[in-house]
C-alpha cells in the first residue's frame, strides 16, 4: 500500500533544540523583577537599511506570536521583556517579511540559523501534507544573555543569492531549447583539478570529491552514511590530510551538479579525471518525502544518463544497495549550490542534519501582481499560470517562444521571445525537498488564523502559482543525450527528473 513518508512537525536546530511545554514562574525575590532578555537586529538590502519590514517573534513553547516589530528608517528592530525564568527555557523563532522581498538571517554567537516547520498560526495548515517552512533565527532565552546582531539580508531578482549553472548541453534539437539558448552560468574552462592525493576539486561548485567513484562497494543507505563519515586520510589511498567527519554523502543537488546532460555512460563532463565511475545508481543523502510504497526511501541518481531514481525498489534505504561517492567542502567555486530545503533528519550525516548549500530564502516567492512570480532564491521570473501550455515538446517550445503579455493572465509587458522553456537545472531549482507534494504546495494560499488577522491581516503567503497540475510531467528544454527522442521532465509532485518521449504531451512552466 502506498503511504506518505511522515515527518514530525519539529525543528531541526544546528545549536540546541526547540523547547516545549509551559512556563513556571519559579521562586523569585518579590522585591526584584526576574531578569529579561532583549533581541536587536538590522534588516538590509545590499548593505542599505530596509525600513518597514515586519519582524515576527514566535514562541515555540506556546506556538503563538509573542511580539511583532517594524524596522525603522535605519532598518533596526528590537524585542524586549523576553522571559528568562521557568522550568523550560523560553524558546524563540524570529523571521521577517516585507512585500517584494525574500530574506535570509545572519546571526553571531548565542543563536543559530535554522529551517523548520511552524504552521500553528495558519488557517488550515498542513492540508494534504502541505506545510509552510520558515528560515529563521533560533534563540533560547538565558539570564543576562540578550541577543544583538539578529540581522536579515533582503533579496529579490536583482541580488538573488543563487546563480544556476548551465546544464552542459551543447547540441540543439529545436529552436529555443537548452542547446540553442544555453542559459545559466558557463562552466570554468578547466573545470576539474586532480589534486594527486586521491581527491578532485570541481571549480564550478568548489566541492572536493573522491577521485575513485568506487572507493566504497555498493551498500545500503545507513551503511553508506556511516562509512563515508568514518573516511579519513590514510585509508583508500587518500593522502589529503582529511579526518573522520570531514567527508559526507552528497545531497541531491551536489550529486546532480556532476551530471553533464550532453554525455552518457557515464553522464559526466568530458575529460573528467574521475576513475571507476559506474553507470549505475548512486545514493544521495536526501530523504524522499513523497509516496514511498511502504518503505523509507532516499533520492538516488543513475549516472548512465542522469535520471533520478524513485521506484520504491532501487532507493529503499534499508535494503537497496547503490553506489557511494563521498564529497567534502562548502564553496569557493564559480557558483554556490542551493540547499535542498530538507530539514527532517533520520540518520546521522543525512541531508536533513547537514543541510549543506545556500538555504532557501523566506519568504521565497514574490507575487508581482502581473501574472508572474519571482523566486528570490535564484532571481528567475516564472509565469504564474502553470496549466496554460500542455503540448508535445517541440510544439511547447514554439508556444513559449510566442508567449506575450495579454495571454494566460500575463500583464507584465513581455513580448514574443521574452520567455523560454526552463532548462533541467532551472526547473528543478524550484524544488523544496521538505514538501511531499510540490503541486499542492505551489497552488496553496496560506492565511493567518485568528486571533492574528486583527493585527496582521488575512494573507500570509499567496500561492506562487495557479493551476499547477498534480501528478503530471513538466517539460524542460534539455534533451536526454542517451536517447534524443526524449527530453528531461520534472514530475509535478515529487519534482524528480525523469525522461519522457518528446511526442507525449506535457505541461510547460515558462521562465525568463
Amino acid at each position: 500500500m502506498q503511504v506518505l513518508r511522515q515527518f514530525a512537525l519539529t525543528c531541526v536546530v544546528l545549536l540546541g533544540a526547540c523547547g516545549g511545554g509551559g512556563h513556571s514562574n519559579g521562586n523569585t525575590n518579590p522585591g526584584q523583577p526576574p531578569p529579561t532578555d532583549t533581541v536587536t537586529g538590522t534588516v538590509r538590502y545590499n548593505g542599505t537599511p530596509v525600513a518597514g519590514a515586519r519582524v515576527l517573534l514566535f514562541s515555540t513553547n506556546w506556538n503563538v506570536f509573542q511580539q511583532t516589530a517594524i524596522t525603522d528608517a535605519t532598518g533596526t528592530y528590537s524585542f524586549s521583556g523576553l522571559s528568562t525564568m521557568g522550568n523550560v527555557p523560553a524558546d524563540w523563532l524570529i523571521w521577517t517579511m516585507k512585500p517584494g522581498l525574500g530574506f535570509y538571517p545572519s546571526v553571531g554567537s548565542g543563536a543559530a540559523v535554522m529551517r523548520c516547520g511552524q504552521n500553528e498560526f495558519l488557517q488550515g495548515y498542513n492540508t494534504g501534507g502541505v506545510g509552510l517552512d520558515v528560515t529563521a533565527i533560533h534563540f533560547i532565552s538565558q539570564p543576562n544573555a540578550s541577543l544583538a546582531g539578529a540581522d536579515f539580508n533582503a533579496f529579490d531578482q536583482g541580488n538573488a543569492p543563487v546563480t544556476l549553472a548551465r546544464t552542459g548541453q551543447v547540441a540543439s534539437y529545436a529552436v529555443g531549447d537548452d542547446g540553442d539558448l544555453h542559459p545559466g552560468l558557463a562552466w570554468p574552462a578547466s573545470r576539474f583539478t586532480d589534486n594527486q592525493d586521491g581527491t578532485v576539486t570541481d571549480h564550478l561548485t568548489g566541492l572536493i570529491w573522491l577521485k575513485s567513484a568506487a572507493t566504497f562497494s555498493p551498500t545500503t543507505f545507513p551503511l553508506a552514511l556511516a562509512e563515508v563519515h568514518q573516511l579519513a586520510s590514510g585509508a583508500s589511498g587518500l593522502t589529503d590530510g582529511s579526518k573522520a567527519g570531514d567527508w559526507r554523502l552528497p545531497n541531491l543537488h551536489e550529486l546532480e551538479s556532476l551530471v553533464d546532460v550532453s554525455a552518457s555512460n557515464p553522464a559526466l563532463p568530458a575529460g573528467h579525471p574521475f576513475t571507476n565511475v559506474s553507470g549505475g545508481v548512486y545514493w544521495s543523502s536526501t530523504g524522499y518525502t513523497g509516496i514511498t510504497w511502504g518503505n523509507v526511501t532516499a533520492w538516488a541518481i543513475r549516472l548512465s544518463d542522469g535520471r533520478y531514481i524513485n521506484d520504491g525498489l532501487t532507493n529503499v534505504e534499508a535494503t537497496s544497495t547503490n553506489g557511494v561517492w563521498a564529497v567534502k567542502g562548502a564553496g569557493g567555486g564559480t557558483i554556490k549550490l542551493q540547499a535542498t530545503g530538507l530539514w527532517s533528519t533520520y540518520a546521522a550525516g543525512d541531508d536533513g542534519q547537514v543541510q549543506s548549500g545556500i538555504h532557501l530564502t523566506y519568504p521565497r516567492w514574490v507575487d508581482n501582481g502581473n501574472g508572474t512570480t519571482t523566486d528570490t532564491l535564484t532571481g528567475l521570473i516564472w509565469m504564474q499560470q502553470a496549466d496554460a501550455i500542455n503540448l508535445p515538446w517541440a510544439e511547447a517550445l514554439a508556444a513559449v517562444r510566442a508567449l506575450h503579455s495579454g495571454q494566460y493572465g500575463l500583464n507584465d509587458g513581455s513580448t514574443a521571445g521574452s520567455w523560454r522553456m526552463p532548462t533541467r537545472n532551472e526547473m528543478q531549482s524550484l524544488a523544496d525537498r521538505q514538501q511531499p507534494n510540490h503541486a499542492d504546495y505551489f497552488n496553496n494560499t496560506f492565511n493567518f488564523a485568528a486571533p492574528y488577522t486583527a493585527t496582521l491581516g488575512t494573507l500570509y503567503q499567496a500561492a506562487p502559482f495557479t493551476g499547477f497540475a498534480t501528478y503530471q510531467y513538466y517539460w524542460t528544454s534539455t534533451t536526454d543525450a542517451a536517447d534524443p527522442t526524449r527530453a528531461w521532465t520534472v514530475f509535478s509532485c515529487d519534482f524528480g527528473v525523469y525522461d519522457t518521449l518528446k511526442t507525449d504531451s506535457g505541461y510547460t512552466l515558462a521562465v525568463r
